[in-house]
């Protein structure tokens, strides 16, 4: 009777539990991430001296009404760009609030907030139990890695920190809920969850990434474990259809559509995923825009199947149990496949920033397998931690000095033509920037090499206004001409208008105003233009009716209700004028000129002794009096 053959199985090793140290107490570990936290700020300290740039740090900051008139309720039913990000408005609208519009405030914020990041990353790499050495390897790799420092330099992508903050510390608990259930920390992960949603749409990604640590934690991923996270994908879906809605309504899922269409799109997102697995290893030409190629190259069409080949390799491994490399990669790949640009979202090609949270995923296989060959090899300890040392240091040079490129808008745009130029847009910003500045030779250059690189309406209408600026009004008016052509706009008709009554053309001005107007009704600036041909033509009546309509649209401006007072001076209304100067004296308590027109106007109501305290404060504050 042939024996019964009896299957053998090798038992894994057992996990360690990871324990709750004492609250307060001193460890070695706290030292160690100290010091990386330390040394992480030193390397992002330069972006503290960095200005604002004119890459959406305008939309989103500085020119942001919700920001800058602390539009606090608004800000959650608003999109910027059509991006939903409000916590990230509703920080900088605070912080306006406290130091006013303050680019190295804003700068020291993003770096602390990536601080926060680091210390959870360095906790998450201890939970999924990387010895302490390795676990300081692998939060190095992420508190520095040049890959981070679109995110931590650029006051705008205070959504990726900003979220990170959230998501990183929502990993950690939902690892330790596993290790040591407490149902305060399966609320609190949650709590996280909804609150990182609000500052950046990527958050949606966080259930996917805890199937991965189910997975590495042998969860049986079956369909009750989606049943168990079913709160956190249906709020996922519902930010996510809010994001998608809003990316439609700014035609942002239209950019590029025109250029790359239907399989292109797989060939764009396989290129995608091969090249930010290289920069891991190797992060090479790293540029703040990378432009959509005008053609897919051979690298594009290769890419398909090396990316076929890579996931076949993962499913192998999947295979034959190696569940710290397939758990690394999933995380990775969770968190980066909503970014591949498959689905096309305006200038999102192969951005640095997108990796932010991804990379965690392959800096984990990275320290992983290398502790796992250390302790196979210990003699090779020394040579082994001495060039991951002399990597990490490399690598944090290289993010010192890429932290530097984004001083201002000049070295930003400069920085991205070292590899692009044949493309208009670090043209046009560049020169808007020396344009502000009256640099007008350098950025008329600038204008011209963007128009030659097919240029779109935007920058011929800036180039106008270089002209404009110039008094060089006849080439404006062509250069507006030329934008209305490609996209007939209102700020296109406005402007023109602006061109064409500097040159005394009265009826064709105020034809392009009252066209820009009929365009768009909540374009401020032309009710300012008309305000004026209307002041100049003795229509006092019809100037002040668009002043009071650009003052609906922004109130802020002490010049406006300045102008609005006199108007109504001009057609005797005293009274009504001194609430106007009122305003204008509230919002610039520093103008002589203020306080002597609202002196005389309460001087002619015979208020004597208010028009003579006037009178003497506009003196004060150096206006002549007659």
């Amino acid at each position: 009777m042939a024996k019964k053959k009896t299957k053998t199985t090798i038992p894994s090793p057992p996990r360690v539990e990871i324990k709750d140290t004492e609250p307060g107490k001193p460890t070695n570990s706290s030292l160690y991430i100290l010091l990386l936290l330390v040394f992480t700020f030193i390397i992002f300290s330069p972006a503290i001296k960095c200005d604002f740039v004119n890459w959406d740090d305008d939309r989103n900051t500085y020119e942001n009404k919700l920001v800058i008139e602390h539009k606090y309720a608004e800000i959650f039913t608003q999109n910027v760009i059509g991006n939903y990000n409000p916590l990230s408005i509703l920080s900088f609208a605070i912080e306006h609030s406290l130091y006013g519009m303050n680019a190295s405030r804003m700068h020291l914020v993003n770096i602390l907030l990536h601080l926060i990041c680091v210390y959870f990353v360095f906790r998450i790499f201890q939970a999924l139990q990387l010895n302490l050495w390795f676990a300081l390897v692998g939060t190095a790799l992420f508190a520095f890695h040049p890959l981070r420092v679109e995110s931590v330099a650029w006051i705008t992508e205070r959504k990726d920190v900003l979220y990170g903050a959230f998501y990183c510390p929502a990993i950690y608990l939902y690892i330790r809920n596993l290790d040591k259930p407490a149902k305060w920390k399966a609320i609190l992960a949650f709590v996280l969850f909804i609150i990182g949603l609000f500052a950046k749409i990527q958050m949606v990604a966080l259930p996917l990434s805890m199937l991965a640590i189910d997975y590495y934690k042998d969860r049986p991923i079956n369909f009750k474990l989606l049943i168990e996270k079913a709160h956190y994908f249906i709020a996922a879906f519902v930010f996510g259809v809010i994001g998608i809605l809003f990316l439609k309504d700014q035609g942002s899922l239209e950019t590029n559509s025109m250029v790359h269409t239907g399989i292109d799109r797989l060939f764009i997102g396989s290129y995608s995923l091969i090249t930010y697995c290289i920069k891991w290893l190797v992060p090479y030409m790293m540029s703040p825009l990378y432009p959509y190629p005008e053609k897919l190259s051979t690298w594009h069409y290769l890419s398909l199947p090396a990316a076929l080949i890579m996931l076949f390799g993962i499913y192998y491994a999947y295979k034959k149990n190696a569940k710290a490399l397939v758990f690394g990669f999933l995380f990775f790949f969770f968190n980066i496949v909503f970014l591949l640009q498959i689905l096309a979202a305006g200038q999102g090609y192969l951005a640095d920033r997108f990796t932010y949270i991804a990379y965690i995923g392959l800096f984990f296989i990275f320290c992983f397998y290398a502790q796992k060959w250390i302790q196979s090899k210990p003699n090779q300890k020394s040579i082994a931690f001495a060039t991951v040392g002399i990597y990490l240091l490399v690598l944090s040079f290289i993010s010192y000095k890429q932290t530097k490129i984004w001083k201002n808008s000049e070295t930003l745009w400069t920085h991205v033509l070292k590899y692009y130029q044949n493309t208009p847009l670090p043209y046009n910003n560049r020169a808007n920037y020396l344009r502000d500045l009256k640099q007008f030779d350098r950025a008329l250059e600038d204008y011209n090499m963007a128009i030659k690189y097919k240029a779109g309406h935007a920058t011929y209408n800036s180039r106008a206004r270089l002209f404009f600026n110039k008094n060089e009004d006849e080439k404006a008016i062509l250069d507006y001409d030329q934008a209305i052509k490609m996209k007939p706009e209102a700020e296109y008709y406005v402007n023109r208008g602006a061109a064409k009554a500097k040159l005394g053309r009265w009826e064709e001005a105020l034809a392009d105003i009252n066209k820009g107007l009929e365009l768009n009704k909540n374009w401020k600036v032309g009710y300012l233009n008309r305000s004026i041909l209307y002041n100049q033509a003795g229509k006092t009546e019809l100037a002040l009716a668009d002043i009071d309509s650009y003052l609906k649209l922004d109130s802020k401006s002490p010049e406006l209700w300045f102008e609005g007072a006199r108007c109504l001076v001009l057609l005797n209304q005293p009274d009504k004028a001194l609430s106007y100067f009122n305003n204008a004296i509230r919002l610039n308590p520093n103008s002589g000129l203020f306080y002597a027109e609202r002196g005389q106007t309460l001087q002619n109501l015979g208020k004597i002794d208010a028009a003579n305290q006037d009178f003497q404060r506009a003196q004060q504050l150096g206006q002549a009096i007659q």
